[in-house]
């Protein structure tokens, strides 16, 4: 083989593919609120991926160059999702309104399953008592909510960190 490494690179970029997409169809979106059971998942995963990324070459020059590789790709892929739209629309999520002037979009609170609880809390948070009071609401695609009040004089936006995923929605 002209480049003995040439295994592991292309097992890497593999595993980096893998990986994305399976984020994207399993919709974890929220990574920066990792609880301790996507802990778990990801360093079970990581482990899983290892084997698969370098093969039998459990060596120190194997496991740096997967990693190399790794940061490589995952640089690529900032760069490009940076300089085409389309690239970018593929691999990444979209904020999503949640409140737009005082309504409520239920499909979206639905889909994202965001609680009357949850974004309530994320109003009060915030001085908001009303959803009336609310010009706009949005999930942000690091998990927040960002909130832009209806007062004019005061407009002010802010973010909730969503803390977990809840299920209840019929309470709308």
């Amino acid at each position: 083989m002209a480049f003995p490494y040439l295994d592991i690179v292309l097992r890497s970029i593999a595993v980096y593919f893998f990986m994305t997409i399976a984020l994207r169809i399993f919709g974890k979106k929220e990574l920066s609120q990792l609880n301790t059971a996507d802990v778990i998942l990801i360093l079970l995963i990581s482990n899983s991926v290892q084997n698969a990324m370098v093969g039998p070459d459990t060596s120190l020059t194997g496991g740096l160059i997967a990693a190399l590789v790794l940061f490589i790709i995952n640089f690529i892929i900032k760069k490009l999702t940076h300089k085409y739209k389309v690239f970018g629309d593929l691999l990444l999520d979209k904020p999503e309104i949640l409140i737009h002037d005082g309504k409520l979009d239920f499909k979206a609170l639905s889909k994202l399953d965001i609680s009357h609880d949850e974004l309530k809390e994320a109003m009060r948070e915030h001085g908001i008592e009303f959803f009336k009071n609310v010009k706009l609401a949005m999930l942000e695609i690091d998990g927040t909510i960002s909130i832009i009040s209806e007062d004019e004089k005061n407009l002010k936006q802010t973010h909730f960190k969503r803390k977990h995923n809840r299920k209840n929605i019929q309470n709308f």
